[in-house]
């Protein structure tokens, strides 16, 4: 289980130095998530923010491949919901039966629900939510009301002229939302997903002429929120132009700021 300490603001470690008695070492063959394991130490509550094409999808894998985090993506959970035929998936069901959009109340909700099944000791990150001042507001009353504060929000700071570049190289598996950069990250064979060796598809809106109108709205929507971030001290910006570029800054942020100062440091490949 990943546990952090409280934020040491100037403390920074080494990119291939991690805590023994906090991290488990692992060596790229094994590649183990690396849980803190010593008691009393609070859980990681982490939120991504991005722009389109950013880059958050592949950070999210990083980070759950690297540390015991359990990702909670509101896309997954609101399609779960709609086939499983709950409660909260049929209001849901019916809302976008009638052309509406699923409402705030309902995504926080079902957020919610998945946060008392995996406890209030595990560490999370959310995907896909908030995108707006009040999605932010909503959700952050419903986490004080359990105890679960978002405790860091980072934003990738990638620039407008590389998002661009990444989305005409991009390619989704729809079915799975897993997403192929063409230069950063392909497929293992051209064309085809990796798990399931089924076809990939370019998303209709992938273009340069409509993808510009998203960023734009995007950055309306983000900016708000990025401020609202700031003035709770939560909100780090990592900018670069690659995912692996931007990864090992995030690395050692999680590792320096939440690593408990106390703990001996020794060198280890990571």
């Amino acid at each position: 289980m990943l546990r952090f300490a409280r934020p040491v603001l100037s403390q920074r470690v080494p990119a291939q130095s991690i805590s023994t008695g906090f991290f488990r070492l692992y060596s790229s063959s094994s590649a183990q998530p690396m849980p803190i394991i010593a008691d009393g130490y609070q859980p990681l509550r982490l939120l991504l923010i991005g722009s389109p094409g950013s880059g958050k999808g592949t950070q999210s894998v990083r980070i759950q491949e690297n540390f015991e985090v359990e990702c909670i993506s509101s896309g997954d959970l609101l399609r779960q919901n709609i086939m499983q035929g709950t409660e909260i998936g049929k209001v849901a069901a019916s809302q976008m039966q009638n052309g509406a959009l699923v409402s705030d109340d309902v995504i926080v909700k079902l957020i919610d629900v998945e946060l008392n099944k995996i406890g209030a000791e595990q560490s999370w990150l959310l995907d896909g939510f908030p995108r707006t001042m009040h999605q932010a507001v909503t959700l952050d009353n419903t986490l004080q009301a359990v105890s679960q504060p978002l405790n860091l929000v980072i934003h990738l700071d990638v620039p407008e002229e590389v998002i661009l570049q990444r989305i005409m190289d991009r390619w989704v598996h729809i079915p799975s939302g897993r997403v192929y950069n063409m230069t950063y990250n392909p497929p293992k064979e051209a064309g085809v997903d990796d798990v399931t060796g089924e076809p990939l598809e370019r998303r209709l809106d992938d273009n340069p002429e409509t993808f510009k109108i998203r960023l734009q709205k995007h950055h309306e929507l983000t900016e708000p929120l990025l401020d609202y971030y700031r003035n709770r001290e939560i909100l780090v910006s990592l900018a670069g132009n690659t995912s692996d570029e931007i990864y090992p800054q995030i690395r050692d942020l999680i590792q320096a700021r939440f690593r408990p100062e106390e703990a001996p440091v020794a060198q280890a490949q990571i």
